[in-house]
This record gives C-alpha cells, structure tokens and sequence, in this order.
C-alpha cells in the first residue's frame, strides 16, 4: 500500500524531513494538535515577517491573492464553492455561529447524539435552560455510535429545529454514519449541523455527499494546519433562506442606513472582522498540502497505522480498548487498570512521546457507559510510523506492569 502511496507523495522520508517535529519527538497526538509540515511553518513565517516590516493592514492587503488562494483550498478540501467558507478561530466557534442563525423558541426542539463534544453539548444545554429547547438525543447502534433510523423516527415525531451531531467523538476512535443521518436531514427538511473538527484532515470529506447545511472544523488536528484557526461550511439552502448569525459584525454584514444593514451574500456573513491572517493563511496552505498529497492515500495511511497500535496495545496486559463502531478511525482511545490516563501522558511526555487523554467530562454519557474516568488517547497520522507505535507501546508496557 504505502509502496504506491510513495508514487504521489514521494516517500516517507521526505515527508517526515518536511516535518521538523518528527525529528526529535514521537508525536501522536494529532487529534489535539498535529504537526506542521514546513510549508504550513514558513507560510505563516513570512506573513507575521511581512506584517513587522510594513503593517497589519497593509500586509493583510498585500496577500490579498494568497488569502483568496487559501478559501479556495478550503472549499477543495471538502468539495464546495469559496462563498460556502466562513473562516473562524475554531470548530467550537463556528458551532456557536451556526447556532445562533436559529431563532429559538421555547418548545423548539434540537437532536444530537449521545457522542457530542462537550462544548457543543454544554452549549445545547445552555439553550435548554435560558429558552426553553428541548434536547433529545438519539440512540444507538447495539456496535456503537448513532441509529440513523432513531434519528428518522425523532425527526418525524418532533419535527427538530435542527440536528447537532459529532462526526468523530474527541474521546473515541469512532466514526459516526454523518453520510446516513445526512440523507435522512435532507429528505425530512431538517438542517443538520455537522461537527466534523477530528475528521477534516483525516478522512475525506464531501459536503455534498454528506448533505449537511453546516461543518465545522478547526485547522490544528488533522489538518496540520495552526492553532488558533478554524472555518465554518455553510450551505447554498441556508445561504438562500437568509439565516446569519446572531450577531454580525462590520465584515458579516454593511451598515446601510441608521435603522438597516445588508448582509453579505456568501458564508462570510458568519465571519468577523478581525483576522489572525498569518493563521488564515497557514491553514490554507495546511489544505493545499493536503490536496496535493490526496486525502484517500492520507486516510488510509492514518487508519492501518490506527488498527495497528489497536492490535500493540490489545497485548499490554491490564488495557481495556474502548473505540466502539462499525467504523473506526486514527483516534485509539484505551483504559489502564488503575492508572489515570493523566499520569501516563505526561510519564509518556518525560519520554519524549506525546500523547493526550480525555476525561469524564469529554464525553460524560460515553465514558459512564463504558465505566471510566480517563482515557489515553493515541491518535497517528500518516506521517508517523510503525517503529514509533511500537516504541509507545513498549514504554506503556514498562509504565503499567
């Protein structure tokens, strides 16, 4: 497999050499902060080089074709137009904005699952208790992860405000049916608000195949892009019904007269005014690295190095794996008998190998279920290798037994 992976993206090496973190650390942990490649690195260099040597403003003027480049990598990424990206500082915000473009009333209802990221779930909540919304989440498959058919169901008894889902949970390697609950939004009329922050990056991802009318995603995980940075897909039926956010600013819409204001046309309604540009344009160009190296090689690389450290760690004795579902992903998320998951990643860290954990409030309904408290979280990408996997696991061996 890797042998004719090599015919697009040249080798291994070559991208690990690309990869200045690789060379003195074992890092996976990509689902919380990936790598950057140097092209990502030395973009966002010289925007911040040029900004001291001429200007914010002028600077963000001078790039104006790289940042108009970098929309339109982001579209490529996930198969839509440039009016369709709003560009936001993260997955949490543009779940916020899309939001707060429904007007909602007490007795409104909203679906999720019970995998939600917790800020979209306290978020949901919040809604709950100031107006009223009632939140219903669906059930799930006996394997994992949501029924696509309790989510019909829900829809056709409450008729929904709209659906909030998780496309990958922080604490797991699953990967939800986004494709199946998609369609089922569509054909019932329900917009679906699609958290897809673990998935951008690490597998590929067409919005129209998916049928949602909002994604939000962040640009550090699998992107490999900055910190600080995210974007907000919004669909050609939610840009025709003239929803926006609930709060504009002088970049989401024009002050026309003293009592009246126009908003822009496109998905950059949902945008404000001020920009990191130097994170804009790294994370842009964290999409073209992606493009040109292909997201179905990088996601198939992601996911065998994936079931691998699975199978390493299913050897260690006293581990407990808890990625559920029928599809699984690059995110390995384990239980140590006895061992908070805390203790080992920074044990792990003093070892130069980086990793992270998840707590019970990551996701209280998943992690009561499977009985913990913390998770280890191990999460490869397609720049990492075997020798690192089983480097890990040996350590874990000699830090658990």
């Amino acid at each position: 497999m890797w042998i004719a992976m090599k015919k697009r993206i040249s080798h291994l090496d070559y991208i690990r050499t690309n990869t200045p973190g690789c060379h003195h650390r074992v890092h996976l942990n990509n689902a919380g902060a990936a790598l950057m490649p140097k092209p990502v690195i030395d973009t966002i260099h010289d925007h911040l080089l040029l900004e001291s040597q001429i200007g914010g403003y002028e600077a963000a003027d001078a790039a104006l074709e790289e940042i108009q480049r970098a929309y339109a990598a982001v579209a490529d990424l996930i198969g839509c137009g440039h009016r369709n990206i709003a560009m936001v500082e993260n997955a949490t915000v543009a779940t916020s904005q899309a939001l707060s473009a429904f007007d909602f009333t007490r007795g409104d209802t909203i679906i999720t699952t019970n995998v939600d990221y917790s800020s979209n779930q306290i978020m949901l909540l919040n809604l709950s208790e100031r107006f009223g919304v009632r939140i219903i989440r669906a059930k799930d498959l006996p394997a994992g992860g949501v029924d696509p058919a309790s989510v019909r169901r829900l829809i056709q008894k409450h008729r929904p405000k709209v659906m909030v889902m998780s496309w990958i949970p922080t604490n797991s390697g699953m990967v939800q049916d986004a494709a199946s609950v998609g369609s089922i939004c569509e054909e019932e009329g329900v917009p679906l608000l699609l958290d897809a922050c673990q998935a951008v990056g690490q597998i590929p991802v067409d919005v129209k195949d998916i049928k949602c009318d909002f994604l939000a995603a962040t640009s550090r995980k699998f992107l490999r892009g900055p910190r600080g940075m995210g974007f907000l897909y919004v669909s050609d039926r939610v840009l025709e019904r003239g929803l926006s956010p609930l709060f504009p600013d002088t970049h989401g819409a024009r002050w026309t007269g003293p009592d009246t204001f126009l908003l822009q046309e496109g998905a950059k309604r949902f945008e404000n005014w001020e920009f990191p540009y130097a994170l804009l344009l790294g994370m842009g160009r964290a999409a073209e690295y992606a493009n040109q190296i292909g997201m179905e090689m990088i996601s198939k690389r992601a996911h065998e190095l994936g079931d691998y450290t699975r199978s390493k760690l299913d050897e260690l004795p006293g581990v407990r794996m808890l990625d559920y579902g029928k599809q699984r992903c690059a995110i390995v998320s384990a239980a140590f008998e006895g061992i908070d998951a805390k203790v080992l990643v920074q044990k792990l860290r003093d070892r130069n190998i980086n990793t992270s954990s998840a707590s019970r409030t990551a996701g209280v309904i998943d992690m009561d279920a499977k009985h913990v408290d913390s998770v280890l979280r191990i999460s490869p990408h397609y720049y990492n290798t075997r020798d690192e996997i089983d480097q890990v696991a040996e350590e874990l061996r000699n830090l658990t037994t």
